[in-house]
């Protein structure tokens, strides 16, 4: 049996008539960059994140980079964020001349450790950017204690959690901005690149919406210095078709993380594999779904290959560990949780097309490696 990490081909075929039409629509009217399906795009995210506003752009690494520029980080300023996460996390702080100040992980949810932030903090910090990762919210209530405390705004990297709640708000919708990515793997993805933003604040927004077109309210008239980073009106259009199963999709990832927890407990499984961690009261949409192997990660995803199962690491090398990032001046050891899992976690199947069969296939594969 073939168990791919991800397989859009089901998907996006039952929706093939459905994204033709909605193609030809922008093709009828020939809006290609913005336009009209990218502005009811707009208005269909910003309703189902209980926001504001949402404001498209070219991508999810974008989204991170204006809004640091929305928060005019800069030379000088510091950002505190988590060194276990994706690259554009951090790109986004440097490339503006800031530097990232990082915090370690909880080891349960891999989100950022919110016991160690407030030490953090100095006249430098402009912005604390926790990472939703893998699909769950990170512990934003007390992040907004701490951002109030210390008039310190959030920005929410939420570019694999659209959808994912914590007590009922959704993710995009806890801080000042919030981060999106449309990239094809995601919950919501698109054909090709694409992200947007989240506010709730009309200066922030207006700030946004000029940023993304070269910091133009008017055209070539520039309050700011922008970027290029605009939705393409075909993405618009297939995002469009997409989101009203958004919620479907997100529910059968959930389902399947559940069967994966009652099979690797039924196979005797839990002593040797750590399980994703849900927290209570917050809903996990499962972007990923993460294991974790002591001592054995590498030969484990080698035999899984070797069986035609597919895997992946996020992330094998954390921020801090870079080499790019060497001029910050970090060490290896001094975000041991970061490190930890980095060598010991693996990605499994969780898209919502998986059948049980799968599933099964996986856990008895994994059952037969523990056993051999």
């Amino acid at each position: 049996m073939k168990v791919p990490l991800l397989d859009l081909s089901e998907q996006n075929q039952a929706l093939r008539p459905e994204i033709e039409a909605a193609l030809g629509r922008v093709l009828d009217t020939n809006a290609f960059i913005l336009g009209g399906e990218v502005a009811e795009l707009e208005k269909e995210l910003a309703e189902y994140c209980g926001t504001k506003y949402a404001i498209g752009c070219a991508s999810g690494s974008d989204a991170l980079l204006l809004a640091m520029m929305a928060l005019e980080v800069g030379q000088g300023d510091e950002v505190i964020t988590t060194p276990y996460s994706f690259f554009a996390t951090v790109s986004a702080i440097t490339r503006l001349g800031a530097s990232p100040v990082f915090v370690d992980i909880d080891p349960q949810t891999y989100n950022l450790d919110v016991s160690l932030v407030e030490s953090k903090i100095t006249e430098r910090t402009k912005a604390i950017q926790p990472v939703h990762l893998y699909g769950q919210c990170a512990d934003m209530t007390a992040l907004r204690e701490i951002s109030a405390k210390h008039h310190i705004p959030l920005v929410e990297d939420a570019a694999q959690a659209i959808g994912a709640e914590e007590n009922g708000t959704r993710a995009g919708a806890m801080g000042e901005i919030g981060c999106f990515s449309f990239y094809p793997s995601k919950n919501l993805g698109g054909m090709g690149d694409g992200g947007f933003m989240t506010t709730n604040e009309d200066a922030f927004a207006e700030k946004l919406l000029a940023l993304r077109v070269h910091g133009s309210k008017e055209r070539y008239y520039h309050k700011w210095i922008g970027l290029n980073s605009r939705l393409d009106g075909f993405q618009g259009a297939v995002l469009r078709v997409k989101l009203p199963y958004l919620d479907e999709w997100s529910d059968k990832r959930k389902k399947n993380a559940k069967l994966y927890r009652t099979l690797f407990t039924d196979a005797g499984l839990t002593e040797q594999i750590g399980l994703p961690v849900e927290r209570e009261n917050c809903r996990h949409i499962y972007n990923q779904y993460v294991i974790r192997v002591r001592n054995k990660r590498d030969k484990l995803r080698t035999f899984l290959m070797n069986n035609d199962i597919g895997t992946d690491i996020y992330y094998p090398v954390p921020l801090h560990l870079q080499e790019c990032f060497e001029y910050l001046g970090y060490k290896q050891g001094q975000f041991p949780e970061s490190e930890r899992v980095a060598r010991e976690t693996l990605a499994l199947p969780i898209y919502p097309e998986l059948r049980p069969e799968q599933q099964e296939y996986v856990v008895e594969m994994i059952a037969n490696f523990f056993d051999s």
